[in-house]
Order: C-alpha cells, then structure tokens, then sequence
C-alpha cells in the first residue's frame, strides 16, 4: 500500500490539474478508498503548488504581441590586400585587417504582420567593415568603431502570396553583386507577389525608394545665404517578374527581368556647391598622372560644380536580366548563373558626359577629355558557375552554414561607363567602378555549423582606355581612371 500511495502522490504532483486517472483505477481495484484517494491527491496538489513557488521566475520580459522571435547576425574577420594602378604606373596598395559585427531581430506578431532591425558597424552603406589601427589620435581607439542601424522594417502577410514591407530592409529584388552590392539595404516600400503553376514558380516584385532626402523641398537663397533653389527627393522605383520552371527534381532555371527607373534630381544648389551630389551630370574623368584627378572638387561652372562628377542619376534607366540554372547531383550542386544590365538611356548619359566637359579649365594639367559621345558603352553582364556539397551553394556570401560543407564559386564581369549606377555596383569587386572587367573567384569551407573559412579573389583593368572609371568609393577615392585591380580577401566567420 505504501509503494501505491508513493506512485500515486508521484504522478499528481507532476501531473496536470484534474482527475488523475491511476488514482481513479486504484479506487476500481479496491487498492485504495475513495477516502484515502482524496487525501493523497490534497497532498499531491500541495506539493506542486509549493514547487512551483520555489520556481524562479524570468528575468526576460517580451510582450504577448509578439509571436516569434529570432536573433541573428555574424561576426567575421579578415585579411585583405587591395591594388588599384593608374595608367601612369602610380598606385596604392592597402593591407589592412579588418572586421565586421552584424546582430539583429526578427519574427513575427499576430495578424500576419512581421518585423526585423539589425544593427552593424560602420556606417558606410555599402560595407560593415571597420580596419584595425585605424582610429586617430590614439592606439587601440575606437572612433571608427561605430554602429549604425543598418535594418528595420515592418511587414504584413495579408494572404499567403503576397507580402508588403515598408522601412529599411534585405534588397527585396533577385539581384546580383554586379548591379547591386549586396551590403546595400534600400529604404521605401516593398510588395511581393507570388503564385505556383504547375511546375513554374511565378513571382513580382514592385518596389519604391527613397535615394536621397534633399530637404527642405525650397528655400529662399538668403534664408541660408547659398544660392539654393529647390529641390526634388530622388527616388528609385523597381519592377521585376520572376520564373524558377522546375524542369525536373534535380533541374530547374530561373530568370527574373527587372526595370529600375529614377524619378526626381535631388538638391539644385546652383554652381558654387562644394561636394558632389545626384543632380550634377554624372561625368565619370579623372587624371591621367599620379593618383588624383577625381578626388578635388573645383568651382567650374558649367562642370556642375564638380568636375568629373562620380555619383550623378541623370538619364538612367536600367533593364537587368539575372538568370540561374541549378543542377542537384547525387553529391553536389551546381550551378551556372549570369546577369545582362543594359541602360536604355545610355546614349543620353554618354552625350550628357561629353557636353560637361567642353572648354575645361585646367587645359594641360593631364585631366583626361573625352575625345567624342561614347554612346555604345551601355550595358553590362556576368557569367559564372558555381558548385559545392549538396544544398550549400550560398556559403561563399555566408548565407548558408554547415560542418564541412564547401563551395567554390567564379564568375566573368564586364561593366561599361554609362551602363549601371555608379553608386550601387559592388564596392569590392571591382572597387565599386564601372569601365571595368575582370574575374572573381572564391572558395568557402565549413570549419563547423557556424564557422565558415572564405579566399576570395579578384582582378580587374579598364575597358575603353579613352573614359575614366567612374564611380566613388571610400576604399580608395583618389584615384580615377583605374587602370588595373587587384584584391585579395581571407575571411573567418562565425554566424548565429
């Protein structure tokens, strides 16, 4: 009877609330009165009530709205060797050893909504990665170890095949490195759409963003004593259609055109402006001797303010084609892959560029002049292949990770002057420019399920040896045209 009463007393305590049913058949058997299964169940309750008060309770408090919740990010170093070559033989070499942090939430809320931030260091739009030694002042500082929000974005899931998100968020488009750097986190609007027919995976995606906020939309010139006029805020409108036809189980194609348009010029401040901006004419020269040209911005009237201007929007209009076809082998994936961008305005680009720079200034100081309207340098396009352990194409970027899995991946890349948009192209290879081709190459090993090893590889030399390299980026702003590249990246990261 006692070993009956022990179990008994057991299975109520860490039971649930209710009848217990083995005290029930003790009562049947005639084990047990009814009596004294009333008492042992009291007991029981008291016990479980005493044990969850001695519980401790959480520290960690999350609101009942929220439904999921998952934290992310990396956290990856790395070794890096960069070149760029002017045509005069001068260069610059940077050796550097860097680092990057990336931690962010995601999940979703009730009623089909869903939400995510992220935070990274630096505040460059195009990398997260801050150099070792590089703060000033002082050794071992942190001044250039800032973080900044480089996501958040709210979402809504009205219908299982359509998705609208608003904020800064993941690029929403099916792109590649060769027209989007994949650092880059657009703000505005998103709506996707998607339908299964069949053996063909359909989808759309619409989206609208802000380029630049050139507030206050007008001002007077003497309220800030600048010959300002006014300003329209520039945006990036995108359409793209998609097709992922499932040719078999271990065969499939994808191809997903896009249009990007540009709408708005952004500040019109007149002639005297100091530093480059969207609305100047997008001139892309540099200097044929040493390392500067483009880097020193000169009062030039009718250069815009700028000449050689970098970043200018002007007469963009870009058709992008991606396209992919994945292979599943017993063993390994593969896949070949490519991207055609042509910009159908970029006869006008070309002849805008030529136009800004008539009657320069500075006659023999080396700048280079655009001999004629270089109206056939319009497009752009990659070709590529990839393969590696069965589901890890992906790793080489990180977006996959598993213990030694492995993924060596290559590709050909030819960008002309007026084809794309200098200011979203892929800032490490090739060093964020256009008028440039060249190879990357790299390979990828899982170390563990979180830790993957990375080599990277990529060269580079300038297409038409009559135009300049146009583009800007902060790695190595001085030089322009660049005439040969070289970069080398050894990467260890750990994802979470």
């Amino acid at each position: 009877m006692a070993v009956v009463l022990t179990l008994s007393v057991a299975t109520a305590a860490f039971g649930v609330e209710g009848p217990d049913p083995l005290l029930d058949l003790f009562v049947k058997k005639g084990f047990v009165t009814q009596d004294e299964a009333e008492k042992v169940k009291a007991e029981a309750d008291a016990l479980r009530t005493n044990e969850l008060a001695q519980l401790p309770q959480s520290k960690w408090s999350i609101n009942n709205a929220i439904k999921k919740v998952e934290v992310y990010g990396d956290l990856r170093l790395r070794y890096e060797d960069r070149r760029a070559e002017d045509p005069a033989g001068g260069h610059i070499d940077l050796n550097r050893i860097r680092y990057a942090v990336r931690l962010g939430l995601r999940g979703d809320v009730y009623d089909n909504f869903y939400y995510g931030v992220r935070v990274e260091t630096s505040t460059n739009p195009r990398s997260t990665w801050v150099t070792f030694g590089s703060n000033s002042g002082t050794p071992f500082g942190k001044s250039t170890a800032g973080i900044g929000i480089g996501q958040v974005y709210l979402g809504w899931r009205p219908v299982e095949w359509a998705d609208v998100t608003v904020g800064k968020m993941p690029n929403p488009f099916y792109t590649t490195p060769m027209t989007w750097d994949t650092d880059l986190n657009p703000e505005g609007a998103a709506e996707r759409f998607k339908y299964t027919l069949g053996p063909a995976d359909l989808s759309a995606t619409f989206g609208q963003f802000i380029y630049q906020d050139t507030s206050p939309a007008s001002a007077s010139s003497g309220y800030f004593n600048i010959p300002f006029k006014k300003s329209n805020i520039p945006f990036i409108l995108g359409w793209q259609g998609s097709i992922n036809y499932h040719v078999t189980k271990k065969l499939s194609v994808k191809v997903a055109p896009a249009l990007f348009n540009y709408t708005g010029h952004g500040a019109d401040n007149g002639a005297n402006i100091s530093t480059p901006d969207f609305n100047g004419t997008f001139v892309g020269q540099g200097s044929s001797f040493g390392v500067g040209g483009s880097s020193a911005f000169y009062n030039l009237g009718n250069f815009n303010g700028f000449f050689a201007n970098e970043t200018g929007i002007n007469d963009l209009l870009i058709l992008d084609i991606p396209w992919e076809v994945n292979f599943k082998l017993e063993k390994v994936n593969l896949r070949l892959f490519g991207d055609y961008a042509q910009n159908l305005d970029g006869g006008d680009r070309a002849r805008a560029a030529f136009a800004a720079q008539k009657n320069p200034i500075f006659n023999g100081t080396g700048i280079i002049l655009i001999p004629s309207a270089q109206t056939s340098d319009t497009k752009a396009y990659q070709i590529g292949f990839a393969i590696g352990s069965n589901d890890n194409l992906g790793l080489v970027y990180g977006s996959v990770s598993h213990k030694h899995a492995w993924e060596f991946r290559t590709y050909w890349q030819h960008v002309e002057q007026y084809s794309l948009d200098p200011n979203l192209v892929d800032s490490d290879f090739f060093e964020g420019r256009l008028n440039e081709e060249g190879i990357y190459t790299a390979l990828a090993y899982g170390l563990t399920d979180n830790m993957i090893a990375t080599f990277r590889y990529g060269y580079a030399n300038r297409i038409n040896n009559k135009l300049g390299t146009g583009g800007n980026n902060l790695d190595i702003p001085q030089m322009n045209p660049v005439d040969k590249y070289n970069l080398l990246q050894l990467d260890l990261t750990l994802r979470f």
